[in-house]
């Protein structure tokens, strides 16, 4: 079974990835066949590992917490969960403009209320 976060959840479920003879499909068997299928379709240098860092990377933009993030990995630490935040400074730099935004706007339309000083 592969989880949301797009790991096998063995531990959870007892359930694995296999192959059609029921035997547990390793790292090594996975890679080949995910090479393949990337050939396939005419994509290169896309490793799997790579889906869970945009997933997770994401996540972290729509607003998730480290807590959620460290969920979604399975990892026990925040060490990781932070790595997948660095996008999160792209969003710090628009939610910065656009709180100076509101600040300009509210300067510009503000009617004297006693006590302002002259910019």
């Amino acid at each position: 079974m592969i989880t949301s976060n797009g790991m096998p959840n063995r531990a959870r479920t007892g359930e694995s990835l296999s192959v059609p003879r029921g035997r547990l499909l390793g790292r090594n068997h996975f890679n080949r066949l995910w090479h393949k299928a990337c050939s396939e379709v005419g994509i290169r240098g896309l490793h799997f590992h790579d889906l869970r860092h945009t997933g997770n990377t994401l996540a972290a933009l729509t607003g998730a917490g480290t807590r959620e993030l460290m969920a979604r990995m399975v990892h026990s630490t925040m060490r990781a969960a932070l790595i997948y935040q660095h996008a999160s400074a792209d969003r710090d730099r628009l939610i910065a403009d656009a709180l100076s935004g509101l600040v300009d706007k509210g300067r510009r339309n503000r009617k004297g209320h006693a006590g302002d000083t002259a910019d």
